[in-house]
């Protein structure tokens, strides 16, 4: 779920000669922008903002965060969407956000399992929105005390999830049956993954390529740690090298718009032999695609990626192939064909699995921008 943070990842390539010699003494990274991580073992007593301060740490598309929350009497809350932060480029109907606030709900209710909370969910209640998302509640959620409910085990890999986007490593034997999920179809099948490589990287290609989807990830690019804390949603660059090339004015919005600048071009090959390094993979399919069968789906990729962070397996959505813009039509198709090939079936997520050094974490606003008054 991933958003095209990707496309600046090879950009460490782009590191002229004074910068690689040392010349550049940049060090500095995040601050703010990654303090919800770091702030959840302090006590909260409202065990609906205890659940929330988890779930805003959950995956969703180019990072957006467009979660509001409006607080109804002492154990209800309403989830809506911040229509700014929708996708409208790469995401035309909405389909990867609201995978999103499925995601975040699944993280709400196992952080409320740590309070002995069953969180029921309400999904669309004034309707299922098409062919966009609009003003109208996403969800409803109620939090009940239940003496049956049990602390869910994936808890603690809330703070440890990432996404990596490097290239991957095997899996060490026996390490993909580990992540067994219900509604999780898993594959290390070298048929399969390699007709699965050819897609992937021939989608991101298209993605990087047609400037209204490329463009759009351009927009939302936030380039060195100043800006990262100062707007932290979107697809964020940090560290020395990307402080030092930005100084040079080599890593810009500019650059990386404009498919004939070096930044590009490194950036897209570097993206290229990492995508197409797929030691295993995933997917999760639904039987047809309405609204709540996409929250079901993200609820399911919310414990698949924790089950990889808690058993220290990289994962990173291969969300391309599945998106609903005209340029992606053949490629959609292909996927479907090979992994969702029953008659309405719907392929709602797709990642590769395998190792790699973890990643840092991904910028945060703080939970009170989420609450409305």
């Amino acid at each position: 779920m991933a958003g095209r943070r990707d496309v600046l990842l090879g950009l460490g390539g782009v590191l002229i000669g004074s910068a690689a010699a040392g010349t550049w003494r940049v060090r500095r990274m995040p601050v703010s922008a990654i303090a919800p991580w770091q702030s959840l073992s302090k006590p909260v007593a409202d065990a609906r903002l205890d659940a929330f301060r988890h779930a805003i740490l959950a995956p969703n598309p180019h990072n957006r965060q467009p979660w509001l929350i409006q607080l109804e009497g002492t154990d209800r809350a309403v989830l809506s969407c911040d229509l700014g932060k929708r996708l409208p480029q790469t995401d035309p109907f909405d389909r990867q956000i609201t995978l999103g606030f499925g995601a975040f709900i699944e993280l709400a209710a196992i952080a409320a399992s740590h309070r002995g909370l069953r969180v029921d969910v309400e999904p669309f209640p004034e309707g299922e929105p098409q062919p966009r998302l609009d003003q109208r509640a996403v969800a409803r959620l109620t939090f009940r005390p239940d003496p049956s409910v049990r602390p869910d085990a994936l808890f603690a890999a809330i703070p440890l999830r990432r996404t990596v986007r490097r290239p991957y490593g095997p899996l060490p034997i026996g390490a993909l049956a580990q992540l067994a999920e219900p509604g999780v179809v898993l594959s290390e099948d070298p048929v399969r993954l390699a007709q699965l490589r050819r897609i992937a990287v021939s989608a991101m290609t298209l993605e990087m390529t047609t400037p209204h989807a490329h463009l759009e990830s351009v927009g939302l690019m936030r380039i060195g740690a100043a800006e990262i804390d100062a707007q932290p949603d979107g697809l964020a660059l940090s560290g020395p090298m990307i402080e030092a090339t930005a100084l040079l004015g080599i890593t810009s919005r500019a650059s990386l718009a404009d498919p004939t600048s070096q930044s590009f071009e490194i950036g897209l090959k570097d993206l290229q032999q990492a995508i197409a390094t797929i030691p295993a993979a995933a997917w999760i399919t639904t039987s047809g695609n309405s609204r709540a069968s996409q929250l079901a789906a993200g609820r399911t990729y919310a414990r698949l990626a924790l089950r990889a962070a808690a058993n220290g397996t990289a994962i990173h959505p291969l969300s391309q192939a599945l998106q609903e813009y005209p340029e992606m039509t053949k490629l959609y198709a292909q996927v479907h064909e090979l992994l969702a090939p029953e008659p309405g079936q719907r392929l709602q997520m797709l990642v590769r699995l395998g190792s790699a050094e973890l990643a840092p974490p991904t910028a945060r606003y703080p939970l009170e921008a989420h609450l409305l008054p």
